[in-house]
């Protein structure tokens, strides 16, 4: 476990950097664990990160990438709506990275 400090407040992280406490996410945070990812964030990745934020809220989890793509696409346009362009965000596993930006749990299938 370890701790991030944003605006003055302590917010526990597990050992993989996700958020402990689901109610201490804000915009602020996810810039700090973005930085944290070595990024910088972007309207870009706002826009993915709050649409996967609405996604948890309906349906209380976190999406897989399949999953992840397609609602994307859904919200956001059959352009962003895609591996590549969610790669080109959020290298390496976009689910699960922007899951952990999003202050959301980790997705079940991901390593």
């Amino acid at each position: 476990m370890s701790t991030l400090w944003v605006d003055g407040r302590e917010i526990e992280l597990d050992q993989e950097g996700f958020l402990i406490d689901l109610g201490d996410w804000s915009d602020a945070v996810a810039i700090a664990l973005a930085e944290h990812e070595g990024l910088s964030l972007t309207d870009a990745h706002f826009e993915v990160i709050h649409a996967l934020r609405q996604f948890h809220a309906q349906y209380q989890l976190s999406p897989a990438m399949r999953p992840l793509v397609k609602y994307i696409g859904q919200q956001l346009g059959k352009d962003k709506g895609s591996s590549l362009y969610l790669l080109s965000l959020f290298p390496g596993s976009p689910a699960k990275l922007a899951s952990k930006l999003a202050g959301l749990p980790k997705p079940d299938n991901c390593l």
